[in-house]
């Protein structure tokens, strides 16, 4: 599994990859914006605390605060709703192939 962390305050961001399932068992059955202790990582995370922000399932099917269920539901949302991760005061719009600006008469990729 992939671990992003990273500290907004600084800008600082740390991709690291752990394999070891007890490890990750705190990480596991806990929902969105809980606060982690990241001691299990590793003697390089003594003492830290991580709030968990997100998150995809092997397909790539992101995480939703707020929806309490295990498993992928379908949610009826309007656009707008479903672009709220993405900060742009642009008029937007998504697509399967992800978020476009709209400018002029064509649009350009973001991402």
């Amino acid at each position: 599994m992939k671990l992003n962390i990273s500290f907004p305050a600084t800008g600082c961001q740390k991709l690291i990859e752990v394999d070891d399932e007890r490890k990750l068992r705190t990480f596991y059955e806990k929902r969105m914006a809980t606060e982690v202790a990241a001691d299990a990582l590793g003697e390089e995370w003594k003492g830290y605390v991580v709030r968990i922000s997100g998150g995809n399932d092997k397909q790539g099917f992101p995480m939703k605060q707020g929806v309490l269920t295990h498993g992928r539901v379908r949610l009826l949302l309007k656009k707008a709703q479903i672009c709220a991760g993405l900060h742009c005061g642009c008029q937007s719009e998504c697509s399967q192939f992800g978020h476009r600006e709209k400018r002029g008469e064509g649009y350009s990729r973001t991402h």
